[in-house]
């Protein structure tokens, strides 16, 4: 039996096989799960043909985290597959290219407010548009870049993660009656479509290569996807408010 087992689980941010989201919602199958996708606009058929590589294609719901009308419909969306969701998988980032690269000083408040909406204040709204869909509680995971440091070239997407981990924590105080447990997992580079997204991302590996102490891999998403997988389930009862670190143990390490 895995550690899923008859959970139901709804997975955002399935582009590619590449992905950690992916990654989460394969492993989240293989340890017994039911899992839901849901995508937005011109991706969607990316989406659904993906979903025909998990073990067990799943749905695909579609929600764009910045549209209102999406967010209000998608507990009945979700119920037409399933009667509730046990766990819920925040993988949503975007900036615009003025918002990244080395332009932090000159990129104005539109492209920021961008970021920050799609990349932090969407965790909120994910979390309260399936709130009533979690009986008894359950786990909402979200996918980190760690935000304690300065970066180079993340710029605005920097400052976004670190509101999606303050967000994380004032949602786990807010919910945590409901035994809704919120978390984060601040996983090292991966070489996925968003990280194509990234001026001078190969930096972030050459950062990796010589300071992480446990051997990483650019190219491997499975550890960060395990990671997120236990604590969808129900072998972290008392965790909240967390950012695990998958990371090889690059963020304990000084200069």
């Amino acid at each position: 039996m895995g550690i899923l087992e008859g959970k139901n689980i709804l997975v955002t941010g399935v582009l590619t096989d590449s992905s950690i989201a992916f990654h989460i919602a394969k492993i989240a199958q293989e340890e017994g799960a039911t899992v839901l996708l849901s995508s937005y606009g011109r991706v969607m058929s990316l989406t659904t043909r993906i979903s025909g590589r998990l073990p067990q294609p799943a749905p695909v719901i579609e929600l764009d985290v910045t549209n209102q009308d999406q967010l209000d419909a998608l507990a009945d969306r979700v119920k037409e597959h399933v009667p509730h969701l046990d766990g819920v998988v925040h993988s949503i980032g975007f900036a615009p290219e003025a918002a990244l690269g080395g332009n932090f000083l000159n990129t104005a408040w539109e492209d920021v407010a961008t970021a920050v909406h799609v990349s932090a204040y969407s965790l909120k709204s994910l979390t309260m548009a399936t709130r009533s869909l979690f009986k008894g509680g359950g786990s909402v995971v979200g996918l980190d870049f760690d935000a304690t440091v300065a970066w180079p070239k993340y710029d605005w997407m920097g400052v976004a993660k670190a509101a999606l981990e303050s967000t994380s924590r004032y949602l786990a105080r807010d919910l945590g009656s409901e035994n809704i447990r919120v978390n984060l997992v601040a996983a090292g580079p991966i070489r996925t479509m968003a990280a194509k997204s990234i001026p001078g991302f190969d930096e972030f590996e050459k950062v990796w290569n010589e300071r992480s102490p446990l051997e990483w891999d650019v190219t491997d998403p499975a550890p960060a996807a395990k990671a997120a997988v236990a604590l969808l389930s129900d072998w972290f009862p008392k965790t909240t408010a967390e950012i695990i670190h998958v990371d090889g143990g690059l963020h304990a390490m000084g200069a």
